[in-house]
């Protein structure tokens, strides 16, 4: 029988004895271990009962084995069958499915549209916890939890579909919605010849009767054994939204896949080059409204990629620490020496700054008006971009505690360096991001009041808080222009996430994220600090058992 996951092999060895190597890691209770988190969803209104029970469950040594599972079998695109007729499906691990089945199960697509407080707050959380794990498969969830705000803009195709894909269920039959007790939904709008330019799309939809035909072709189609697809058409009256279900009533959908995109990371999720040939769509909103109806998926799904470097920050620092725990080197544990705590604290801070901001963010998209409506179409933005900015530095400096091992496939760090740049290029990489921000701020005066409030809210609290704000407001005492969007960026979400932390984290973190992120003197390098705390810094990085 294969030994227990987390069960030590035999440490005497013919020539030697293993010594001073970190035991395999058994189960881990994430949600129990990470007190920032705790700290940061009760500040957000989340679920926090929901979320000790999925943290629990989902950071066992069975789950996050069948995460590397998930990541080493790639799925297969399986076009045609053996006497040649048209397949056009996509094979995955079974610990795929596994997982798709214990995050759907928990509420992951759900929870924020079944009328709780702190739904938002709560999904947030679980993207998080589940990027620790297994990141490729919360594309599909995500997607399937931001498809349902777009849909409101059809009553019919909203009364069909939500159902479906709130139902707690994972579902992978590959027959009619109709017949499934629960359904997924990808999106695919990129072209080859426009990508993030989507009103560049030549993909066609022709009018017959109640429902359209598209003809055309996504270059990027990620999840695309969905049981539907939020797309983009060119209709006589312009860019439009459509509905393009996987399976019909009769057989398949004229959905044709033409290759599986090779990837650098994100190994478990596919994504596809698709055609259509006379699919069937329905319209979802007017015609020439594609864009406008769309961008509620997006602005959801931003939400996903805005919490998903956090949580590979947090699984890429949680396994630095504990080597740095768990190994000596010259006599003395790694833990212990100045220079690895100060790196390490480092590090600590950009992680807790990104969850922390992600997590207040998700708030606001459990807020009721138009001014939480505008801080979280301005704050997902802000929060988005900074995160994904330093997330693969983070796990490329985590690897580096390890030293050589963190470079080898055993630990979870490979994968994790691999993940780290998607989420800044998925739903509007970063110039897209930045540009969207300087456009919400001309277009919505509401957004900008509302993160002026926001930072407002600690004004006092900090003198170096203060003297950065000032020095903001003299760097830009109006919007940049475009060639300046990244630097006005950064500056602006880091001063949002240090405002954040001001009021939701203890204060001697607060004070070191200040003290670090918004004073001078500043190195380039994770470490290059001076003057903080860090043992208050590291401990919240939790006390795990192990």
């Amino acid at each position: 029988m294969p030994p227990t996951p987390g069960t030590p092999g035999h440490e005497r060895l013919s020539t030697h004895e293993v010594a001073n190597q970190p035991a395999p890691r058994g189960d881990l209770d994430l949600w129990a271990d990470d007190p920032a988190l705790n700290d940061h969803a009760a500040s957000a209104g989340a679920d926090t009962a929901r979320l000790g029970d999925f943290g629990a469950m989902i950071g066992t040594a069975e789950m996050r084995a069948m995460g590397r599972d998930a990541n080493r079998h790639p799925p297969e695109a399986v076009l045609f069958d053996a006497g040649g007729r048209r397949l056009d499906e996509v094979r995955f691990h079974p610990a795929y499915h596994r997982l798709m089945q214990v995050g759907l199960g928990a509420g992951y697509a759900a929870i924020p549209w079944e009328g709780a407080k702190g739904g938002h707050a709560t999904h947030a959380a679980m993207v998080y916890l589940m990027s620790q794990v297994e990141p490729g498969v919360c594309c599909p969830m995500t997607m399937t939890y931001a498809a349902v705000p777009a849909l409101g803009a059809d009553k019919a195709l909203l009364a069909d579909w939500v159902p479906k894909l709130t139902a707690r269920l994972y579902d992978p039959a590959m027959r009619p919605l109709r017949a499934k007790g629960a359904a997924t939904m990808g999106m695919a709008m990129t072209e080859k010849q426009g990508g993030s330019d989507i009103r560049a799309n030549t993909t066609r939809a022709e009018a017959e009767g109640d429902h359209y035909r598209l003809t055309g072709h996504k270059w990027f189609c990620s999840a695309p054994m969905s049981d539907g697809f939020l797309t983009l058409a060119q209709a006589d009256g312009g860019l439009t939204c459509f509905l393009v279900p996987r399976w019909l009533e009769g057989g398949r959908n004229a959905i044709h896949i033409q290759r599986l995109k090779d990837k650098l990371g994100n190994r478990a999720n596919a994504s596809a080059e698709i055609e259509y040939h006379g699919a069937l769509a329905h319209r979802l909103g007017e015609e020439g409204a594609g864009v406008r109806t769309i961008i509620e998926m997006v602005h959801h799904t931003r939400l996903d990629t805005a919490m998903a470097p956090a949580g590979l920050m947090r699984a890429a620092l949680s396994e630095a620490h504990h080597s740095a725990r768990h190994r000596s080197a010259f006599q003395k544990r790694l833990i212990d020496q100045p220079l690895m705590r100060a790196v390490l604290a480092d590090l600590a801070l950009d992680w807790e700054g990104t969850l922390a901001l992600g997590l207040h963010v998700a708030r606001a998209f459990d807020g009721q008006g138009e001014a939480a409506r505008a801080f979280a179409r301005l704050g997902v933005a802000l929060a988005k971009f900074l995160g994904n900015k330093l997330c693969p530095g983070l796990v490329y400096e985590a690897m580096e505690c390890l030293g050589g091992m963190g470079y080898v496939e055993d630990t979870p760090l490979p994968m994790l360096y691999r993940e780290a740049p998607l989420n800044s290029i998925w739903e509007g990489s970063g110039n897209v991001i930045c540009l969207d921000i300087l456009r919400t701020l001309r277009r919505e005066p509401l957004a900008g009041e509302v993160l002026s409030a926001e930072l407002a809210t600690v004004a006092g609290q900090d003198r170096r808080f203060d003297a950065a704000m000032q020095a903001h407001m003299a760097a830009f005492p109006k919007l940049p222009d475009e060639g300046q969007a990244r630097f006005y960026a950064e500056s602006l979400a880091t001063l949002l996430t240090a405002s954040v932390l001001l009021r939701h984290a203890p204060g001697v973190v607060a004070g070191a994220y200040v003290a670090t992120r918004l004073s001078e003197p500043r190195g380039r390098v994770a470490g290059a600090v001076a003057g903080i705390d860090t043992g208050a810094v590291l401990a919240r990085l939790g006390n795990p058992r192990d």
